[in-house]
C-alpha cells in the first residue's frame, strides 16, 4: 500500500483517540527544523522523513506493525547528554542517541562486545562562491561541533559523510578552484584536525577526503582516510566505483581507486568504508565481508531525485547479505555553483545538483535497523550494538556456509575471459524451423482482446 493511501485511511479512522505525536524536528513556531538554505516550500525538501510522516498519522497499533515491516525489530531511543544535547541546539544539527544491543542475545562463554558506532551528516557552511580557505574553514568549525558532541556522547567510531571537507562540486568539470581541496591524506590539513579531535575523545575517525596522491605525480582520488583513537593515521581505502550518471561527474576528477576492500582492526572491531557509488555494486560488499569486516561505513553524496528509493534499502541488505553492521550517511542540503553545467542527458544547463537527502541509518545483520536522520537538517546518529550478533545471526541463518563461492569463483574466472560464452540453454524447440510460419508458437503478448475472443496479431 503507497504511504499515501495509508495517512488517509489513518485519517479516517475518527474512533481512534490518542495523544498528538509531537516531533522534535519541528520549532516553537510549527516550522520544520533546516539546515540554512533548505526551503521547506519545495516539493523535494517538504518533509523530514517517512518515519515523521508515519508517525504523525498511523495509529499506534498500526504504526507498531508497520515499522515492524520497515525497521525489523529496530533500535530503542535512549537519553541524550544533557552537553551534547547542547551542542546539537546550539549548532541546529539533529541528535540520536539509540541502542540495538537488545537485539543480540546474551552468551555464556563471551561477554558483550557492545560498540557505540555514530555517522554524521552536514551541509556545506559557505556559499560556493566564497575563498576556498574561508568555505574549508567554514566546514571544519562545523564539523568540530559535531566531532565534539559525538565525544560527549562517548562515541567509538564515527564516520563522517564523503567528501566532507569541500562542496561536491564534481558535477561541475571545473578544476580551477575545486582542486585546492586535495590533500594528503596522512599529514594533510584535515588530517592533522581529525587527529587531534580523535586523540581527544579516544575515538576512531573516517576521515573521506579528495586525496592528492604526493608520490605518484600528484594523483587524485576519493579516499577515506582512517584515523586511530590515539590520533595515529591507520590507513586509508580508495573509492572502488566511480559514477557515470546524470550529474556526478566524478571520472573528470579521479578514477576507480586501487586497495581493493581493506578491513582496519581498531580496538572497537574491524571496520571497511564502501564510499557512496559502491553500495550499488553487491560484491563490493562481499569483499568487505571477506575480509572480516563487522562494521561498514558507507559516506555518501547524493540526491533525492536520482537514488532516494534505492538508499534504505541498499545499505540494509548488505547487512543482511554480509552478516555485518552497515553505517550509511549522506549530506544535506542543495549546493549551488557559480557556473551553469550539463551532463548530457537533454536537461537544460543549472547551478546544481538538487537536494542531498541527509536521511543517515545503521543497519543490523538480522534485517533490523535504527531510525534516520532527517532529511532536510545537518545531524549526528549514535548507535550501540553487540558485535557478538554477528556470529549468532551466521549461526542462524548459515549464509556463509550455505555459500557457493567455488561456483561463483569459476564462474567469474570465466566472465572475465574474452572468449567468455554465458552458460544459456536454449528451447530446442525455438530452431525448428520446419514448421510454417503459422504454426509457431506466438507470445502471448501478440494476441488481443476484440469483444471476449481472443484475435491473433501478426507480428
Amino acid at each position: 500500500m503507497r504511504l499515501s493511501a495509508i495517512i488517509a485511511a489513518c485519517l479516517a479512522v475518527a474512533c481512534v483517540k490518542a495523544e498528538p505525536y509531537v516531533s522534535t524536528e519541528i520549532d516553537a513556531s510549527g516550522n520544520m527544523k533546516t539546515a540554512a538554505g533548505v526551503d521547506p516550500n519545495d516539493e523535494m525538501t517538504s518533509f523530514i522523513s517517512v518515519e515523521e510522516v508515519i508517525n504523525k498519522y498511523v495509529p499506534e497499533k498500526e504504526r507498531k506493525n508497520i515499522m515492524r515491516v520497515i525497521n525489523g525489530r529496530g533500535s530503542e531511543p535512549k537519553t541524550v547528554p544533557s552537553n551534547a544535547q547542547q551542542v546539537a541546539d546550539a549548532n541546529n544539527f539533529q541528535i540520536k542517541l539509540e541502542s540495538m544491543v537488545h537485539l543480540a542475545a546474551e552468551e555464556q562463554l563471551r561477554s558483550r562486545r557492545v560498540v557505540r558506532i555514530a555517522v554524521a551528516q552536514n551541509s556545506i557552511a559557505k556559499p560556493t562562491t566564497d575563498p576556498i580557505k574561508d568555505q574549508f574553514e567554514g566546514i571544519l568549525a562545523k564539523i568540530e561541533k559535531i566531532i565534539d558532541a559525538a565525544g560527549m556522547m562517548g562515541v567509538n567510531v564515527l564516520a563522517l559523510q564523503e567528501a566532507w571537507t569541500m562542496p561536491f562540486a564534481f558535477c561541475t568539470r571545473e578544476k580551477l578552484g575545486w582542486m585546492e581541496f586535495a590533500e594528503d591524506p596522512e599529514n594533510g590539513l584535515s588530517t592533522k584536525f581529525i587527529k587531534k579531535k580523535a586523540k581527544q575523545w579516544n575515538m576512531v575517525i573516517v576521515s573521506p577526503i579528495l586525496e592528492r596522491d604526493m608520490k605518484h605525480q600528484e594523483r587524485i582520488w576519493n579516499t577515506a582516510v582512517v584515523i586511530g583513537n590515539r590520533g595515529n593515521y591507520i590507513g586509508k581505502h580508495r573509492k572502488n566505483h566511480i559514477p557515470r550518471v546524470g550529474d556526478f561527474n566524478e571520472a573528470s576528477y579521479y578514477l576507480e581507486g586501487d586497495t581493493g576492500h581493506p578491513v582496519f582492526e581498531t580496538e572497537f572491531g574491524r571496520i571497511a568504508i564502501n564510499i557512496c557509488y559502491g553500495r550499488h555494486h553487491p560484491l563490493n560488499w562481499m569483499g568487505f565481508a571477506l575480509n572480516g569486516a563487522e562494521i561498514v561505513f558507507n559516506p555518501s553524496a547524493t540526491v533525492g531525485a536520482l537514488s532516494e528509493p534505492m538508499w534504505a534499502i541498499e545499505g540494509r541488505n548488505a547487512a543482511i547479505a554480509n552478516t555485518y553492521f552497515v553505517a550509511s550517511t549522506n549530506r544535506v542540503g542543495t549546493e549551488t555553483f557559480p557556473n551553469e553545467f550539463t551532463s548530457a542527458d537533454g536537461k537544460p544547463a543549472h547551478k546544481d545538483f538538487g537536494h542531498f537527502y541527509g536521511s543517515a541509518y545503521v543497519a543490523g545483520p538480522d534485517s533490523s535497523r535504527s531510525t534516520g536522520l532527517s532529511r532536510v537538517r545537518d545531524g549526528l546518529l549514535a548507535v550501540d550494538v553487540d558485535l557478538n550478533q554477528i556470529r549468532q545471526v551466521r549461526d542462524r541463518w548459515m549464509y556463509q556456509m550455505t555459500a557457493r563461492y567455488e561456483m561463483y569463483a569459476a564462474l567469474l574466472n570465466d566472465y572475465v575471459r574474452h572468449d567468455f560464452k554465458p552458460q544459456i540453454i536454449r528451447d530446442p524447440a525455438m530452431e525448428d524451423r520446419q514448421d510454417p510460419p503459422e504454426s509457431r508458437t506466438v507470445p502471448l503478448s501478440s494476441y488481443r482482446s476484440t469483444e471476449g475472443r481472443h484475435k491473433r496479431v501478426e507480428l
